[in-house]
């Protein structure tokens, strides 16, 4: 039985867990061979094995561009060229307005805008007739957070740099998108409760915001990674599409 994507050579940074590990695990399931990255090498070695079917880890951090061309060298040696990116790689936690510091903000946006803008750049030159790049957005980017201000205003210029970069790879026949999760239970999400009982208390809260009235899933995004990175979306091109239970539709 033919896969969606039979043959096609993909890129997940950030893959070691959560919504990045659910990702490169669905790539490969339908046909993928997918590189990985992360920071850690024993949670890399771990993702590797769970994702299986000949994925490939290259430790790295986004965020430093000699780990980044270290990483697409290895790509190019490996497998020459790639079909898709998904760039996942980020995060960042919560100060309100008066106690943020040029430490949190530089940590923010070096990892949800810098990492983000040179992997794609860099990229380039191994994107394929009909490449797929997706970037990880947020609902933060479009509703109001209190003391998530930093972080918000970081995934709102995911948003903004993809609006113009369509326009850069017009003659590439490159796609780029934008998927923006809702709540989702990921250890990222848990961690910024410090006690089990702050875990459940969390993630009741975020439930009670969505319509569905859950939060959601890791595999639930990866099967939206995997449209999105599929021909299932030949047409679908400089868009943000919500993963969110409809939390930031209402």
């Amino acid at each position: 039985m033919t896969k969606k994507l039979d043959g096609k050579i993909a890129l997940v940074t950030g893959g070691t867990t959560g919504i990045g590990l659910a990702s490169a695990q669905a790539l490969a399931n339908e046909g993928a061979t997918v590189f990985i990255t992360g920071r850690r090498q024993a949670e890399l070695d771990t993702a590797v094995a769970l994702v299986g079917k000949g994925a490939i880890g290259v430790r790295g951090d986004s965020t430093k561009l000699a780990d980044l061309d270290a990483l697409f060298a290895e790509i190019q040696t490996r497998a020459g060229r790639l079909d898709v990116v998904y760039v996942n790689a980020g995060g960042g936690d919560m100060q309100p307005l008066g106690a943020i510091t040029e430490a949190h903000y530089d940590d923010t946006f070096d990892r949800n805008v810098k990492a983000v803008l040179f992997t794609v750049q860099k990229a380039l030159p191994l994107l394929a007739k009909d490449a797929s790049v997706i970037l990880t957005g947020s609902t933060a980017g479009s509703m109001g957070t209190a003391a998530f201000s930093v972080y918000s205003a970081s995934k709102a210029a995911v948003r903004a740099l993809v609006r113009s970069w369509i326009l850069d790879l017009k003659d590439r026949d490159i796609r780029i998108n934008v998927i923006s999760p809702g709540p989702t239970r990921t250890p990222g999400l848990v961690g910024l409760a410090n006690t089990k009982e702050e875990q459940e208390g969390l993630l009741a809260h975020l439930a009670s915001q969505v319509p569905m009235g859950r939060v959601g899933e890791a595999e639930e995004i990866g099967r939206a990674v995997v449209f999105l990175a599929s021909s299932d979306a030949s047409f679908v091109n400089g868009a943000e599409l919500f993963v969110d239970g409809g939390m930031a539709q209402v």
